[in-house]
């Protein structure tokens, strides 16, 4: 056993050292998004996602009544986010068919209730990652769609919110990745054509955005912090009061 866990370990070596700086060099440094779980944000990325996401991407495990939860009345749900569905108590879905989609798009569009979370990684959250991605799309035209991403390199998806954000432009810069390999690395991204808002507006957009799709992960987050804090605030109290039994207990004994 012991000469097989020095040969697993000499393998699992190797090619770290053949795949690792690689790896590190393409690595893209992603923004922190600035999560926002007001009610006003949460209206407003939920209006977002309605109207440019839930077109191909469902959000099925979460039900449109949740939505009461952000304050919005189930009237205003039935009037303005609900275009797929007749009653409040059903499921975020689409009516693509995810045949089609796969036809279309080479790949069927995933569900995004829970993408927030799946997308967490050492690199930062899921919110920093989505945060990234949607800030991140530029004109291609060797890509089918005519869009390509600098955090999901030959993405199926194209961009959606481009009317908002208007079309970028990647440069790219070949650099030596130190350890004899050229790699490609972003420069930057530039506007060359501008959209319906301004920069700064649309990355305020995108934020609304994300924070809805972070919230639609776990509606009952804010739910838990709070209990939380009252956990914490008990243990203290009985965190005393045992102190306090602990030297009435042992005040005589010497």
């Amino acid at each position: 056993m012991k000469l097989l866990d020095k040969l697993l370990c000499v393998l699992v070596l190797s090619v770290g050292a053949v795949v690792s700086p690689v790896q590190a060099a393409e690595a893209l440094r992603l923004d922190s998004a600035p999560v926002r779980l007001d009610n006003a944000s949460l209206q407003n990325g939920a209006k977002l996602f309605v109207n440019y996401c839930l077109n191909c991407h469902g959000a099925s495990f979460l039900r449109y009544n949740r939505l009461t939860q952000i304050g919005l009345t189930e009237e205003q749900i039935k009037d303005n986010l609900m275009f797929s569905a007749d009653k409040v108590g059903e499921q975020m879905k689409v009516a693509l068919r995810r045949e089609d989609a796969k036809q279309w798009f080479g790949v069927a569009p995933p569900d995004l209730t829970l993408v927030a979370r799946a997308r967490a990684s050492e690199s930062g959250t899921g919110a920093d990652w989505l945060y990234t991605y949607l800030r991140g799309f530029y004109r291609d035209d060797t890509r089918p769609t005519g869009w390509n991403n600098v955090v999901f390199p030959n993405v199926g998806m194209p961009h959606a919110l481009w009317s908002l954000q208007g079309e970028q432009e990647a440069r790219f810069v070949t650099k030596d990745d130190g350890h004899g390999k050229q790699v490609r690395q972003l420069e930057k991204l530039e506007i060359t054509k501008p959209g319906l808002l301004m920069p700064e507006e649309y990355d305020a957009q995108v934020a609304d955005l994300v924070s809805f799709i972070v919230w639609m992960g776990e509606p009952a987050q804010a739910t838990r912090r709070g209990l939380g804090w009252l956990v914490l605030a008990a243990l203290s109290v009985l965190a005393v009061l045992t102190y306090l039994l602990k030297r009435a207990y042992w005040k005589d004994v010497h």
